[in-house]
């Protein structure tokens, strides 16, 4: 752990009583932690997914396969994090499991790929959807939709830096917003008999014009697992969740759950409102389900819809991204400054700091889009990496229950293959993507100590 106010520290072992403004407070109840999974998980992706899906596979019985197929995983991969959680029950979520199952080395490397590429990638890219939906019903130019986007990442890194209770205030908030708005578009949806249930048959053949079943799977697997992604994350706050060997495990498998009836639902609902005939374009598909809706203020009202959602993933990486930079240069692996709580407020605040200037320069660059697409490989193999490190170790053997490792195969088996198609579709990608974190290797050894020189942390000075 570091010292922050000893200017020449490196490491101290991590069994020492941790300094006071290095450790955040418990804060984080199962309420809070279910919505950051569900605000995280849910964003523009079901209604851009869904269209590509429908028509692709051209069948609702195949659609439903996948989404709860990949729901499914998701499931066994929250069980197994969740029991991470419950063994390093402190911030930093794969950083942690990754440095104490393989070393500090690997655990560095994860971070050096959150921190530079994935997370600011994946704000502004999300912070740019939310700017296109606000450019739609302003009629904003290019650099007033960058000055939005930057504009939301700013304010959402502000209230959580302001305090844990006021982020995880909005970000319930937001998930309840979230998901009220969601349910009320499918139960309009089918109350308004605006649709034809004869939109759905035939319920498991494929229409004329799908694809091949095989490839429409394959594509759909993949849409489906970027669609579910981000319930991990809440391992980042692992500090911050009050009994988290309790709550963690229960918020992943419930916000999961929860995230994928409601695909099920949006899907079935769009399906019975648009014919597979009119779906040609993802964005306008999510146009013509609001004009059947709302008449022409269809666009403005699934703007807004959009908005809300998009606004409330954004809040929930704000808040669990930082965990890992903070995490990191608590246990010595970054420059000990970002390990020190901010004295009013109690949060990692220069760790936010980093994510959101990182973020607002990718975009003011505008180049996030292809940075993020050299890095699928990479950050789907650290998760792999991470679910086997449960059964590694002489704490793996409490893991290699029969339930354990049925959740483990639910996760890895469809993760492990879709990682290989990842890497099939786009071998120069994914050889770059892993290139990148190589170059974190020489920098490992600037600030990540030897296996022999580092004290693991003891969980029980988490309090």
């Amino acid at each position: 752990m570091i010292d922050p106010n000893s200017a020449g520290a490196t490491t101290l072992p991590e069994s020492s009583a941790p300094h006071p403004s290095t450790e955040p407070g418990r804060k984080l109840g199962l309420t809070t932690a279910t919505a950051l999974v569900v605000a995280e998980m849910i964003g523009v992706g079901v209604f851009l997914t869904t269209a590509g899906m429908a028509k692709s596979l051209g069948s609702p019985f195949w659609l439903a396969v996948v989404w709860l197929t990949m729901g499914t995983a998701a499931v066994g991969g929250a069980l197994c994090f969740g029991a991470l959680a419950a063994r390093h029950p402190r911030d930093g979520g794969s950083y942690v499991y990754l440095k104490e199952a393989y070393g500090p080395r690997m655990g560095f490397l994860y971070g050096w790929l959150s921190m530079l590429v994935t997370d600011p990638g994946i704000t502004a890219a999300v912070a740019v959807g939310l700017a296109e939906y606000v450019g739609f019903l302003a009629s904003l130019g290019l650099w007033e939709r960058k000055l939005v986007a930057m504009a939301a990442i700013g304010v959402l890194a502000g209230v959580n830096i302001r305090g844990v209770a006021l982020g995880s205030s909005l970000l319930r908030l937001l998930a309840a917003v979230k998901l009220a708005l969601l349910g009320f578009l499918v139960l309009w949806g089918f109350a308004s008999g605006k649709g034809d249930w004869s939109n759905l048959l035939p319920v498991v053949a494929q229409r004329p014009g799908s694809e091949p079943l095989v490839p429409a799977l394959i594509g759909g697997f993949i849409a489906a697992f970027f669609s579910m992604g981000g319930w991990w994350d809440l391992g980042k706050l692992g500090g911050e969740v009050r009994d988290p060997a309790r709550n963690v495990p229960r918020a992943m498998v419930l916000g999961v759950s929860i995230v994928t009836l409601v695909y099920v639902l949006v899907t079935i609902d769009f399906l019975y409102l648009t014919p597979l005939e009119r779906i040609t374009d993802q964005k306008a598909f999510a146009a013509v389900v609001g004009e059947i809706l709302f008449g022409r203020l269809g666009g403005a009202v699934f703007a807004w819809i959009v908005i809300i959602t998009v606004a409330g993933t954004l809040a929930a990486i704000l808040m669990a991204a930082p965990r890992v930079y903070f995490a990191m240069a608590r246990d010595g692996l970054f420059f000990r400054r970002f390990a020190v709580l901010d004295p009013r407020y109690g949060t990692p605040a220069r760790a936010t700091l980093i994510q959101a200037v990182l973020a607002c320069g990718l975009v003011a660059a505008g180049t996030f889009d292809q940075i993020l697409a050299y890095f699928i490989v990479p950050t789907v193999a650290f998760l792999v990496l991470t679910v086997i490190a449960l059964f590694l170790g002489e704490a793996g053997r409490s893991a290699r229950t029969p339930g354990l490792v049925v959740a483990a195969l639910l996760f890895l088996t469809p993760t492990i293959a879709l990682l290989f198609l990842f890497f099939m579709d786009g071998p120069l990608r994914a050889g770059i993507g892993l290139g990148v974190v190589l170059l974190g290797v020489p920098f490992s050894y600037l600030f990540a100590p030897t296996r022999s020189s580092f004290t693991k942390h003891d969980p029980t000075d988490d309090g």
